[in-house]
């Protein structure tokens, strides 16, 4: 029997790694000097579960710096329970209206602040990186 091969998309150059490192940092320096908890994610495992805004480089090619937020776990555990379980798409409960809610709201200041701060941000692909913003670059 043959191991499965996972075709990974190729890595970018550790010089565009290093400027995404940099721009990461000065992301979590902006939304910290807010008052925002923030956290990087690719360099703190539990950051997951951490509520707040989670900064995350990706590696790849085509990757970058993306900024999530995560709600409390009672909130995000209740509402993904919920999910989890089947739900009527055209009524959902109302936990996970507001849980959605949250996230839209909190995806929005997020990216009206980091511009605000001189931040270039986009919304990614929203099948690809779900409520992730994208920070693109710097314009002091």
């Amino acid at each position: 029997m043959t191991e499965p091969e996972f075709d990974l998309p190729p890595k970018a150059s550790p010089e565009v790694v290093a400027e995404r490192e940099t721009l990461a940092d000065e992301v979590c320096r902006e939304l910290a000097r807010t008052g925002l908890p923030v956290h990087r994610g690719d360099l703190d495992d539990r950051a997951e579960k951490r509520p707040g805004a989670r900064v995350h480089v990706a590696p790849f090619v085509d990757g970058g710096v993306y900024v999530n937020w995560t709600t409390d776990a009672e909130l995000r555990d209740t509402a993904l329970d919920l999910f989890a379980r089947g739900i009527d798409y055209a009524d959902p409960p109302p936990v996970l209206r507001h849980y959605n809610s949250v996230l839209r709201h909190m995806r929005a200041a997020l990216s009206e602040i980091l511009a605000s701060a001189g931040f270039e941000v986009a919304e990614p692909d929203r099948h690809g990186q779900g409520s992730m913003i994208e920070v693109r670059g710097f314009r002091p």
